[in-house]
């Protein structure tokens, strides 16, 4: 299995696979550079916090546009969930079996042949470090992308610690948990928690599941993988969503 990172500005790709991975760094580097021309021309594009209306010929682009439609946010919510996908994407073309990409917590995964352990990470909550997903081998890659209200430096309107949501492309995974997350607010935490259901519902149909942490409180909605403790699974220390 190899193991690689790539660190270009603000995309930090580590990346597991069955493949070795090299060959994907000038992929990334257009990629970035492809998206900072267009948003360097495109002003609305970096600042809107609502969906834009666009039309590009760009693979890039049209995967954000969209994905920020279904979600109805801004367009950068998609960014970080859309470089995995399409990283992914090309290490499938090259026949991965086993490919993991985790661009800052927003993963995007193909395990045709081995389970796969994510832990969460959500902040001071009490679950903070305590839970994780175990992903039995399936047959289609998956995207899970989470946000944050209090841990990290993407803009949150909402005040959960965590909001996973697991989709079929990380990048719908990404901003749909921008857009739950963003909802995530009431003065007692059940409230906050309730509203971030109820926007949950909203989406359900472009999600597989979603989970919600707030301080002690958790909650989940649709189908999601086993939940499993952490330290039981032989995993007890990581800083950011990590995948074993």
């Amino acid at each position: 299995m190899f193991k690689v990172s790539f660190d270009l500005q603000e995309t930090k790709l580590n990346i597991v696979s069955d493949l070795n991975p090299v060959f994907l760094k000038e992929f990334i580097i257009s990629k970035r550079n492809e998206l900072e021309r267009y948003i360097a021309t495109n002003y609305n594009f970096f600042n809107s916090h609502v969906p834009l209306d666009i039309e590009s010929e760009s693979e890039i682009i049209k995967t954000i546009v969209e994905a920020a439609k279904i979600a109805n946010v801004g367009p950068m919510a998609a960014v970080a969930g859309t470089i995995s996908e399409l990283t992914l994407k090309e290490l499938l073309k090259k026949g991965s079996k086993f490919s993991i990409v985790d661009n800052g917590g927003d993963i995007a995964f193909f395990n045709q042949n081995k389970d796969i352990r994510c832990g969460i990470y959500s902040g001071n909550s009490s679950f903070s470090a305590e839970l994780g997903f175990k992903f039995k081998p399936q047959k289609s890659s998956l995207g899970l992308c989470t946000s944050s209200g209090t841990v990290g430096y993407s803009l949150s309107y909402g005040r959960a610690d965590a909001v996973s949501i697991i989709a079929n492309k990380a990048s719908i995974a990404d901003t749909i948990a921008t857009a739950i997350g963003n909802s995530v607010l009431g003065k007692k935490d059940s409230e906050a928690v309730e509203n971030g259901l109820n926007t949950a519902l909203k989406f359900e149909k472009h999600f597989i599941g979603a989970l919600i942490i707030l301080g002690d409180r958790i909650a989940t909605i649709g189908k999601l993988p086993e939940l499993i403790t952490l330290k039981k699974e032989g995993i007890s220390k990581f800083k950011e969503d990590t995948i074993i």
